[in-house]
This record gives C-alpha cells, structure tokens and sequence, in this order.
C-alpha cells in the first residue's frame, strides 16, 4: 500500500514551529523556504517600476533614488531575466533541458550538493525564465526593439521547448503512480506546476496547480502551500479576482486544520489580497498582527511589509497605539534604516510637526507609486493622510484661525481654504470655515448621543420583525 501523503506533513509542522521561533523575524519559515521561487515577486515589482517610468508615471530621477539604478539599466535587466540571461537561445534551451534529461543517478548527485551548499549564498535568483508570453508582453507593452531582442521564431522556439519538458514532467507523472508512493506523485505534480509558473502562461500554472489540489489523500498544509503558490501567479500577472477567489479557498482549508506558521502565511497573503482591493482597514490588521510572525520572503521583503503595515496602520491606529506598535515597536526598528520615508511620516505625525508632516508626504508619493500593491490606491491614501492630519490638528482646538493653521502646515491660507472646504463638504472633517473672521470652528460630534439614537432605532426594527414573526406563526 503507497504511503499517505497525510503522514509526512505531521512531522514538518511539528518542527516548524520550533525552528520559526528561533529565527529572527522576517526570515523564512518551514514551509517558506519549500515554496517555489517562482514567480518571483521582487522581478514584478521591478517590471511595474518599469512600466510607470514607461508611462510617465514615476519620474527617472525618483525611479533611480528608489530603485538604487538607473531605470533603462532596470529595462534590460528585466528583459534579460525573463527571455535567455544575455545567451543565445540554442545555449539558454539546451542548459534548460540538460537540467531535465539527468538520469536518476544525476539528479540524487545534484540534490547532495544543494545539500552540502550554504544556505546564506542563497541571494539573488538570476537564472533566465524563458517566458516567452512574459516576454512579448513587455515587448509589446514597452516598445522594446533593440537589436539584441527575441524575434518571434526565437519565441516560438522556446515554446516548442517547454512543451517538450512539460512532457517529460508529465511522463515523471505517470512513473511515480505505477512505481512509487503518494509523496512521490505530489511532487512530479508540483514540478509540473513550478515549471508552468516559471516558464509559461497564467491559465497553464493555474490548470497545473488545480491538478494538485485535487489529488486524493493531500495534507491539510500541503494543499495551503500549493494555494498559495496559486496566489502568487496570479498576484504576479496582477489577475487581483482570482487571487482573491483562491485566498478563499485556502481559508476554508486551514479552517479544517493546519499548523501555525501556514496560518500566520495565509494572513500575509490575505493582507496583500486586501491591500490590492483598497480594504485598507482589514489589510492594517492583518499588516500590523503579522509584523512579530512574518516569514513570507517569497512574498515580498520584511522591510516592504512594514512599510505595508505602517501606511494602512496610521489612518486607523489610535495616537497612543502608533507610538506603542509603530513608533517604538522594536521589529520596526529593525528595519527602520531601510524604510526612512515612512518613518518619517510616522515620527512627524505624531509629534504633530505639521509642516515636516506634509513635506513627507510629498516625498512618500513616488514610493507609493513605484510600488505594484499601493500604486492604484496611491491617491487616495495620500488624500485619507492628509485628512487624517487636518482632523488631528483640529481636534486640540475648539476655534482656530486659517492663518495660523496655515502656518501650522506651512502652507499658504488660500490652498488651506480650498483643501478644508473639500474635505467639510465631503462630510470628512466635522468644522465649518467663517470665511470673513478667517476662522475654523470645529463641531465635535455628540457620539454618546448618536449612539443612543441608533441603538433605539435599531430596537424598533428589531421589535417590528418579531411582531411580523409572531403572525406568521399564529397562521
């Protein structure tokens, strides 16, 4: 009788929480390091970086002080990546399918020596994708022509290629039924799955990984980890439905079961998910929960999920909570070097350094620009900030003039007029402007009171359906 899949993920699990709990926050996890480096995420952000310098969007001298190069450096160091690394395609095909025509001697060889290497060379993955779909989107999306780019017979090739190893995956497949046991099957299917999301389209990686979800006898967390490789193909192609249609799908999951490092995975994910549906107040929870127990590195960076979590935490965080898990958490601190922009936002916050605060905002646009989840919502988090200060300002005052509010934020009286007007209008600030004395005049809500109100309401409603309830009975 073939093993059950069932049995190996116990033992994992066990070890994976004392093994997490050593390392030092941010650093993979168990069921981290197993995960697929593909598709990477750090190359998506590199080809939306692109795409906005491309568009206008992003400036070339921010795009250089973020990036750390020069953008059209940044170009063909994508185009590079996801067509053959700088080789020919003959040489770039037959390294690729030298790696799979190994013989089982061959390949046990391989694995003692990834074995034996140190996991701390474990830096940059520069191997070449070979994508040819990749590789004519961006073609055609950034008008690259320059002499050394893949015609379409070189892309038409690469194809031609992949489905021969996708073939040898498959017939990997068809061994490990008929000779070996369950975990063998599992992982001839995600190779086939890995290799689809490295190499070939969305639906492809997509149909692949449903192959392995539906496998019988699969392990609560090993069906989690071939969810969230899903997630992440469809994050990378920035297909936001269905990687929220399958986050779902990994919830109902570990709802039946799974260890606590999947979970604490499964909850960055989901805050990626609701940061991109600009649920920014469900996204803080999850960001700010999971800043002690991120392990996500295929994700994204650490540094880049504080970021995440000190952006959305503001606009919900009470003052005293944002000194206390913001401003002096020691895990921020970590890594505050690498995120200055927004800790500067936070620090001028809440030291209430009004002017200071709004020139950070200036400065933290680009940032948000350049970055693939907080880019569509740019706008609109830079205006829920501006609110934000305006009402903190505001709330230590019963009346106070334009003009010294004006100074305040080192702003001119007129731009400050036509900013509070907008945001009264919208029902944003609770003031009112007298525009001939030249003063706000806040009106503090009577929250006890409307409380109140909408507790009897609701009561009423209540009492008026039990009522309708009641005669439905009698008859």
């Amino acid at each position: 009788m073939a093993p059950s899949m069932d049995i190996v993920d116990d033992n994992v699990d066990k070890k994976s929480k004392s093994t997490t709990a050593a390392k030092k926050v941010g650093t993979p996890s168990a069921s981290s390091e197993e995960a697929s480096p593909h598709p990477d995420m750090s190359l998506a952000q590199d080809i939306h970086r692109v795409m906005m310098v491309h568009s206008s969007t992003l400036s070339v001298e921010d795009a250089t002080a973020i990036i750390g190069m020069d953008p059209a450096a940044l170009l063909d160091k994508v185009i590079s990546r996801v067509g053959t690394g700088g080789k020919s395609v003959e040489e770039a095909i037959k390294e690729n399918e030298a790696k799979y025509n190994k013989t089982e001697e061959d390949s046990t060889e391989d694995k003692k020596k990834d074995e034996d290497e140190d996991s701390d060379k474990t830096e940059e993955i520069v191997e070449p994708l070979l994508n040819a779909a990749l590789y004519r989107h961006l073609q055609s999306t950034l008008g690259y022509n320059k002499s050394d780019a893949l015609s379409e017979v070189n892309l038409t090739a690469i194809e031609a290629h992949h489905e021969a190893i996708i073939k040898i995956l498959r017939e990997n497949i068809t061994k490990a039924k008929d000779e070996a046991g369950d975990m063998e099957v599992l992982h001839a299917h995600m190779d086939v799955a890995r290799y689809c999301a490295k190499c070939t389209t969305k639906e492809m990686a997509l149909s692949a990984y449903e192959e392995v979800v539906a496998l019988p006898k699969l392990s609560i967390g090993k069906k989690l980890d071939a969810y969230l490789e899903m997630t992440r193909v469809c994050s990378f192609w920035g297909d936001w439905k269905s990687m929220n249609e399958t986050l779902t799908k990994a919830a109902k999951v570990i709802g039946k079961g799974g260890d606590w490092d999947r979970r604490n995975r499964l909850k960055a994910y989901q805050a990626m998910s609701y940061l991109c549906s600009r649920d920014l107040k469900s996204a803080s929870t999850l960001l700010v929960e999971g800043i002690a127990t991120f392990s996500c590195a295929e994700l994204c960076e650490y540094s880049e999920f504080i970021m995440y979590a000190i952006v959305t935490n503001l606009l919900y965080l009470k003052r005293t909570e944002v000194k206390k898990s913001i401003i002096d958490g020691s895990e921020i601190l970590q890594v505050s070097k690498d995120i200055p922009v927004v800790m500067q936002l936070a620090n001028t916050l809440y030291e209430c350094d009004y002017k200071a605060y709004l020139h950070t905002l200036v400065d933290l646009q680009p940032h948000l620009v350049a970055n693939r989840y907080l880019q569509p919502h740019a706008g609109y988090i830079l205006r829920e900030l501006h609110v934000l200060a305006f009402q903190q300002f505001l709330d230590s005052y019963q009346s106070v003039t334009l003009e010294s509010m004006a100074t305040s934020f080192g702003v001119g009286v007129e731009f400050l007029d036509l900013q509070l007007s907008r945001f009264i209008a919208a029902g944003r600030l609770t003031a009112k402007i007298d525009k001939y004395g030249g003063v706000v005049e806040t009106n503090r809500p009577d929250w006890k009171n409307a409380r109140y109100q909408e507790m009897i309401q609701k009561g009423d409603l209540l009492l008026n359906r039990i009522q309708k309830l009641g005669r439905v009975v009698d008859l």
